[in-house]
């Protein structure tokens, strides 16, 4: 249910690295629970981000909530793609629907995340 080889926050945020790039999302718990999600709030290319800082908002037709960053680095890239469809996150929360990329500023962060079998735990 959760990809094996993604790293994961408490928050419902999940972080996919490749080399030094951490491209971020949030897990098919967190937009299921959140329900129709009609807009995303997305940061800035070349904002610097700290772990469990808040990167943006996504907002869905319940609910308003923050976008935290599981790890430290500068944005490379935003989706584009969910300014105009942010539904891309309900349809394919762990694929085309992820939100930001980052270079990585502390890998070491990544060994305090859960890996896919916690967090199934926590939302199990």
């Amino acid at each position: 249910m959760f990809p094996d080889n993604y790293k994961y926050t408490k928050d419902h945020e999940w972080v996919a690295v490749d080399g030094d790039i951490g491209t971020i999302g949030i897990t098919d718990y967190a937009q299921k629970e959140l329900g129709d999600i009609v807009f995303v709030e997305l940061p800035e290319v070349g904002q610097e981000l700290k772990a469990g800082e808040t990167l943006g908002n996504i907002e869905s037709v319940k609910a308003v909530s923050e976008l935290f960053s599981p790890v430290t680095g500068v944005v490379l890239e935003i989706n584009e793609a969910l300014e105009e469809q942010a539904e891309i996150v309900n349809q394919d929360p762990h694929g085309g629907g992820w939100i930001v990329r980052i270079k990585l500023a502390e890998p070491g962060e990544l060994d305090e995340l859960m890996d896919a079998e916690a967090y199934g735990s926590l939302v199990g």
